[in-house]
């Protein structure tokens, strides 16, 4: 673009807010914590308890180096938090260790938003199934100490005051589809899945160059009304 279109059209590169698609993101937050709760004198019936952060609010993250992203915070407001899996690694082959269903009392899983982010709170059944016991130690080891989430946007901003580098911001998140326990909160300091890298990458790549597709045109829209006011201006003066 000429510099005095990027000019024109400065006033359209902030708050341009737009609908999106199932995206995965990582945070480097390692909280997740395995909690023992049985009391003396009380059968052990192999349920233990793990709670974490699957997805925190403000935490910048860099995507494919190509523009940064966070999570604003009330961006779950509304949010459908029933009928979530948690599972190892995003790994949906597998059993899910426990289930948020309706997110209540009567689930083996329970998600809430608090000052921090989106909070897990499971319950997993060490004895009957020996991913989750497997999970549990790993926890308690501190061998895995992270969580992901996968979810959809319903509303994000994009701030293209750094055209080479831009900013985005999730303001609203309609669905939580399922959470992670994640050997890796973080990918070589991006939020990118070693798992899936490639597709995260891709997807990333398509998505910025989607909203710089936007934001060429918005531009072109401004510069042409820009013209029409200076045409009518000559013209009536």
């Amino acid at each position: 673009w000429e510099r005095k279109e990027k000019l024109m059209g400065k006033k359209n590169k902030k708050n341009q807010r737009s609908m999106c698609s199932k995206v995965e993101r990582r945070f480097n937050i390692p909280d997740i914590m395995a909690i023992e709760n049985r009391a003396e004198g009380v059968e052990d019936d192999g349920i233990r308890e793990v709670k974490g952060h699957a997805a925190v609010f403000g935490q910048t993250t860099s995507i494919g180096d190509w523009f940064d992203e966070t999570i604003e915070r009330g961006a779950f407001e509304g949010c459908d938090l029933t009928d979530v899996p948690l599972l190892t690694n995003h790994d949906f082959d597998k059993v899910p260790l426990a289930r948020s269903r309706r997110n209540n009392g009567s689930s083996t899983m329970t998600l809430s938003i608090d000052d921090k982010g989106l909070l897990i709170d499971a319950k997993l059944d060490t004895r009957n199934n020996p991913e989750a016991a497997a999970l549990y130690s790993a926890i308690s080891r501190g061998d895995v100490d992270g969580m992901s989430f996968c979810f959809v946007v319903a509303e994000d901003t994009w701030d293209w005051s750094d055209e080479d580098h831009p900013k985005r911001t999730i303001n609203k998140i309609s669905k939580v589809y399922e959470v992670s326990a994640v050997t890796f909160p973080a990918y070589e300091d991006t939020d990118i899945s070693a798992r899936s890298d490639k597709e995260a990458l891709d997807n990333a790549r398509q998505l910025l160059e989607s909203k710089r597709e936007e934001e060429r045109k918005a531009v072109e829209t401004a510069n042409e009304i820009e013209m029409l006011k200076i045409q009518n201006r000559i013209l009536g003066g």
